[in-house]
């Protein structure tokens, strides 16, 4: 490699390298990554894509902001002097100073900062742009209002679902937030954008769904100082990017998630768009600490008879799945495990009408408050559910992965179960955070994690395997889970 490469800001998403074409080439090289999965993607069938990812950009000698660091240190693996020609330095912020902000904005009482999340305030602070990797139930929506209430400036913040945004509004007022020196004619403190709603506001601070924003032009986003976006993870990659690329001259960027996926490529894209990851605090030490409620494991392994084993042998996933959810004897187990358990339980399914629809019409004459949530049902309907179930102890919630697996608030959740497989490791860890909130009289939540043992000789099936990373998910976590073995009464 060549001896120098000079860093310098094209604006705040991205930076630019100057040095030999050679040395381009090897940073570019480092920073290419194949997408996992690629090969079943139609762009890579079809020959339009090679199934990788460049990060940098040969062209015009351009690559994400957020990555300088990881460029820096690459260049230091190799002895190649680099030289910054704008400021990527760190912000002076005391944590005296973090303790006398928080003092002064006058938090409720039963509202105080926990030692990590001012940490995490001081970090975001000093780094003027951060992934803040923090799981469930960790106070990230606080960590948000800090950094929302410390700017005092024209704020976006971007969350995956509307009911985020109803949920996100509603903490905001529970902090005593009325609005900035921006605050809107119509008096409103918060501007909330969803499917419909207007996109133009006066309001100090936005909060809005990706899904709503990323085809605005770039200069509707130059309104805005600060960027932040809550659950990361579950942004669609191409919308995620058009959105923060677009807001070049937005100086404060910060990510917040729960989980990610454990690829580099999701790593560092995330990291491009936003700044490097800052570990907050892990589950385990929540638990430890007492800030969340201890967990249980209960993997409850069905048997099937060796018909139905010959049976799905042949199948493919999609097969095998539409298999499971119609399979009578399964949701008849769902439903009686459900209405056994005591305690408000939260039953998650992925396909609507497949599954979740004939686990509502079992449960729904039960003499218990049953409530159905797909993504049919508008913001507003699924957070007023949510705060009823929250003051209910023995209710049972149907709700599909997609509007309920992450971000959703309801302490008072204590069962669990996993009606439908899934092997990803985001969205398994975010359902388990659904349990894992305290509330007044409740101190360990319980996962019943359902999968179904349909391997016939030699060859397992696929649910199977997917129940195989899960376990694996939960020995990485140090998570305490016992396997129950139950034949199912055809």
């Amino acid at each position: 490699m060549s001896e120098r490469v000079a860093i310098s800001r094209v604006d705040h998403a991205y930076a630019r390298l100057d040095c030999e074409p050679s040395t381009l080439q090897e940073i570019s090289d480092a920073f290419t990554f194949k997408v996992p999965g690629a090969e079943f993607m139609p762009a890579y069938k079809s020959r339009f894509w090679d199934g990788k990812i460049r990060l940098v950009n040969n062209l015009n000698r351009c690559i994400y902001a957020g990555l300088v660091d990881h460029v820096k240190k690459f260049c230091a693996s190799r002895d190649v002097e680099v030289e910054e020609l704008s400021d990527f330095s760190q912000q002076e912020f005391s944590l005296k100073e973090a303790t006398d902000f928080i003092r002064s904005i006058d938090l409720p009482e039963k509202v105080q900062p926990r030692d990590y999340q001012i940490k995490a305030f001081v970090h975001a602070v000093r780094n003027k742009r951060c992934v803040l990797l923090s799981p469930t139930a960790s106070g990230k929506s606080l960590i948000i209002y800090l950094l929302t209430r410390y700017y005092n400036a024209k704020t976006l913040i971007v969350v995956p679902t509307v009911t985020l945004v109803h949920q996100l509004a509603g903490d905001f007022e529970s902090y005593g937030y009325s609005g900035g020196s921006d605050r809107s004619d119509s008096g409103d403190s918060i501007h909330k954008i969803f499917s419909g709603q207007d996109r133009e506001t006066e309001a100090q601070v936005t909060i809005t769904t990706w899904q709503s924003i990323y085809k605005q032009d770039k200069g509707w986003f130059d309104q805005f100082e600060v960027v932040i976006g809550d659950e990361v993870h579950l942004f669609k990659a191409k919308s995620l990017t058009s959105i923060m690329t677009s807001m070049g001259k937005t100086p404060y960027r910060f990510g917040l998630t729960g989980t990610l996926d454990g690829t580099q490529t999701h790593k560092l894209v995330i990291e491009g768009l936003f700044g490097p990851v800052y570990k907050v605090v892990t589950t385990a030490e929540l638990m430890e600490t007492k800030h969340v409620s201890d967990l249980k494991i209960k993997c409850i392994v069905l048997g099937y008879t060796d018909e139905q084993k010959k049976l799905v042998s042949g199948m493919t996933y999609q097969d095998e799945m539409d298999f499971l959810v119609a399979n009578p004897a399964r949701n008849k187990f769902v439903k009686n495990l459900a209405i056994s358990l005591k305690g408000n339980t939260l039953i998650l399914y992925q396909y609507v009408e497949k599954h979740g629809k004939i686990l509502y019409d079992l449960l729904k004459d039960e003499e218990r408050a049953v409530f159905f949530i797909h993504g049919g049902v508008e913001g507003e309907e699924r957070d007023d559910i949510r705060k009823i179930v929250a003051d209910e102890s023995d209710a049972i919630l149907v709700a599909s992965y997609g509007t309920f697996s992450t971000g959703i608030n309801i302490p008072s959740i204590s069962n669990l179960i996993f009606a439908s497989p899934s092997k990803s490791r985001i969205r398994n860890l975010q359902s388990i955070g659904r349990g894992l909130r305290k509330a007044d009289g409740k101190e360990v939540a319980t996962l019943y994690d359902i999968a179904d043992d349909l391997s016939w000789k030699s060859k397992r099936n696929h649910t199977i395997n997917h129940f195989m990373e899960r376990v694996k998910i939960y020995n990485e976590e140090s998570f305490e889970y016992k396997l129950y073995n139950v034949r199912l009464n055809q």
